[in-house]
């Protein structure tokens, strides 16, 4: 699905699984995952979700931020 977006308006390796692209990634369970924040609580952190990797390196892990920050902007090439 994202890979196919990126396609269309120009952005090469992203949105897809292989060697040398760059997609981001979240690991979750499907049965427990659920939004938890609230409107007095906007910062409580969803439940069920296991990992996520930001162009392939590991941000988050056992409910935790790892405190890397590889995301940055992407800008459409013509």
């Amino acid at each position: 699905m994202t890979g196919l977006s990126a396609a269309q308006i120009g952005i090469k390796n992203r949105g897809i699984i292989k060697p040398g692209a760059f997609a981001d990634l979240v690991l979750f369970d499907p049965k427990t995952i659920q939004d938890n924040a609230t409107m007095e609580n906007i910062n409580r952190l969803s439940s069920g979700i296991t990992k996520v990797w930001i162009g392939g390196e590991l941000v988050y892990s056992e409910n935790k931020a790892t405190g890397l920050r590889p995301g940055k902007v992407i800008r459409r090439v013509d």
